[in-house]
């Protein structure tokens, strides 16, 4: 039987105490990964998704802080060395939120918000982390992206300048770390059924977004979660590069 087993690793997951962020905590714990539960504001969010993984019998902590400022994560890289060890499955899920709205009528703000979200928190990241990898032979860096940057829709140019950002800086990443064990991909979720949709009298595939969708309804956030754990596992150890739409095939890369 094919298992994904994590026992030997430890990982960071930004934005863990979020909707998709402590589904993605839960299941690498429960693939034997220690876990760090990352927060910027939700410190009681995350310590609640610490104690649910330590009653499974796993190891997690909580670490705060802004990503998006290279003096944080620094502290964030040596806190969690210290509580749980040197981190190599890296998961950037954080990212900051905004008003929706044409390009005509966006504030450039917005624009600099989602490229230090998306862009530099990975940069960071990347610099903070990566060096441990490569020293190790082995790591694993895998960002949260979007179907939203293959689908370009109106409203959503500065989450998709954000996004599409991070795709190309990490295209280039994989490329530089590749030949030192380091592997470095994307999961772009669709339009997931996470916690906030999950009520009795609520259906989240009522709407105008499953008709589009070629498999007729929308995935969960656990749909997300699974494909980061496999990407973290030996199973994906020759995939690097890769920009995985988790969305039901509502969008499709080409070649």
């Amino acid at each position: 039987m094919l298992t994904l087993d994590l026992t030997a690793h430890t990982a960071l997951v930004t934005g863990g105490s979020g909707e998709l962020g402590r589904v993605i905590c839960r299941t690498l714990a429960a693939c034997g990964a220690a876990v760090a539960v990352h927060y910027r504001s939700g410190r009681e969010r995350a310590e609640t998704v610490v104690a649910e993984i330590a009653q499974a019998g796993g190891r997690a902590c909580t670490v705060g802080g802004d990503v998006t400022q290279a003096a944080d994560v620094a502290r964030i890289r040596d806190e969690v060395t210290a509580a749980l060890g040197a981190v190599d499955i890296l998961v950037p899920n954080a990212v900051i939120q905004y008003k929706w709205t044409s390009v005509l009528d966006q504030d450039p703000a917005d624009y600099e918000s989602q490229f230090r979200s998306c862009v530099l928190q990975s940069v960071h990241l990347a610099k903070a982390f990566v060096p441990a990898m490569q020293a190790k032979g082995w790591g694993r860096f895998i960002a949260i992206n979007t179907e939203c940057t293959m689908q370009c829709w109106p409203n959503q140019s500065a989450y998709v300048a954000g996004k599409g950002g991070l795709d190309r800086m990490l295209r280039v990443l994989a490329k530089e770390v590749g030949r030192s064990g380091v592997t470095v991909n994307q999961v772009a979720p669709g339009w997931m059924i996470s916690d906030k949709f999950r009520k009795p009298d609520h259906d989240p595939n009522a709407n105008a977004y499953t008709e589009k969708v070629p498999l007729g309804h929308r995935g969960e956030d656990q749909d997300i979660a699974d494909a980061v754990a496999f990407l973290a596992s030996e199973r994906a150890r020759f995939i690097t590069g890769v920009y995985l739409p988790v969305a039901g095939g509502n969008v499709m890369p080409g070649v």
